[in-house]
C-alpha cells in the first residue's frame, strides 16, 4: 500500500530537523527559554516521518527522488 505522504525531507534536513527540535524542547524544559519552546515538536515530527506539509505545498524536496 502506497503511502499518500511522499517523503520531501532529506538526509541532512532530516538530522538538522531533530537536532533544532530536540534543542528546543531541552531549553524550554530546562526554563532557558519559554514554552514555546516545546514546538520543537513540529521539527521532530517531520523529521521522524521524513514529510513536511509546507515543503509540498511551495513544491519543495531536499531528498533524492528515485
Amino acid at each position: 500500500m502506497k503511502s499518500v505522504f511522499q517523503e520531501n525531507v532529506g538526509s541532512l534536513d532530516q538530522w538538522l530537523r531533530f537536532a533544532l527540535g530536540f534543542v528546543l524542547i531541552f531549553l524550554a524544559g530546562t526554563g532557558v527559554i519559554g514554552a514555546w519552546g516545546y514546538l520543537g515538536v513540529v521539527p521532530l515530527a517531520t523529521a521522524m516521518f521524513r514529510y513536511c506539509p509546507a515543503y509540498q505545498v511551495l513544491g519543495i524536496h531536499t531528498c533524492r527522488r528515485g
